[in-house]
């Protein structure tokens, strides 16, 4: 079994709008929906679990009603912090799943994820053990301590950008995070860094510029553009 664990617990500050922005409406819809869908779609998923801010656990059930999200399957409140909150996640996909079932943590607000990428992750994590979804890094790299300036730079092609879906197998993710509850570890940004946090080896998967996180109102434009490009380009065909 492959199972998407879609992590919307955040607020969204950095937005600055008055509901968290997984649940902005674009074009009539849903930020988190757009998500969905695509797990929804992909061939290779078999059901998902989300990760909610407190409080809107009855709306997500109504919107899953009305979009056809028929793979949802369970809905849990968000912690204190990211890591908290796929905990939680994990935690509840445990009940329900094996060991050996895979697990893709997902962020709600990168609703551009293809079938391609998600696919391509289930089949790292089925060669590799793990797959973190990554695109190279572009840009001039350069280091700072005041936010301000700089004298250093960094060798770009020792980086790579994270993006998600992060798969691993639910058994490691259970071990993971109870490793590092024993270490005393209790906020790193994400599984992936968790991991390297524990000494862990990560497989890269390929990501795509598309896949983008909609963190400001630029993102969102970012967004909107590419959802015309895709029904602009379904219309041609």
């Amino acid at each position: 079994m492959n199972v998407a664990l879609i992590i919307a617990g955040g607020t969204g500050t950095r937005m600055k709008q008055n509901i968290p922005k997984q649940f902005l409406n674009v074009f009539d819809k849903p930020v988190i929906i757009y998500t969905m869908e695509k797990f929804q779609n992909c061939r290779e998923i078999d059901a998902m679990v989300i990760v909610s801010v407190s409080g809107w656990e009855t709306m997500l059930w109504a919107y899953a009603e009305q979009f056809a999200i028929t793979k949802l399957k369970s809905i849990v409140p968000g912690g204190e912090c990211g890591q908290d909150s796929i905990y939680r996640g994990i935690m509840e996909i445990g009940k329900h799943y094996a060991g050996e079932d895979i697990v893709l943590v997902h962020d709600a607000i990168r609703p551009m994820v293809s079938e391609e990428i998600i696919e391509g992750c289930i089949r790292v994590v089925k060669e590799k053990g793990n797959a973190v979804t990554v695109i190279p890094c572009q840009e001039a790299m350069l280091e700072t301590e005041d936010q301000r300036s700089t004298t250093s730079g960094y060798p770009r092609e020792r980086l790579k950008r994270t993006q998600t879906p992060q798969g691993f197998y639910l058994k490691d993710l259970l071990e993971m995070h109870r490793e590092a509850g024993k270490r005393g570890i209790g906020n790193s940004v994400a599984t992936c860094t968790l991991a390297v946090e524990l000494g862990r080896t990560v497989y890269f998967s390929d990501g795509s510029e598309k896949n983008l996180k909609l963190t400001t109102v630029d993102d969102l434009d970012i967004f909107k553009a590419l959802l015309k490009e895709e029904k602009e380009g379904w219309i041609k065909c």
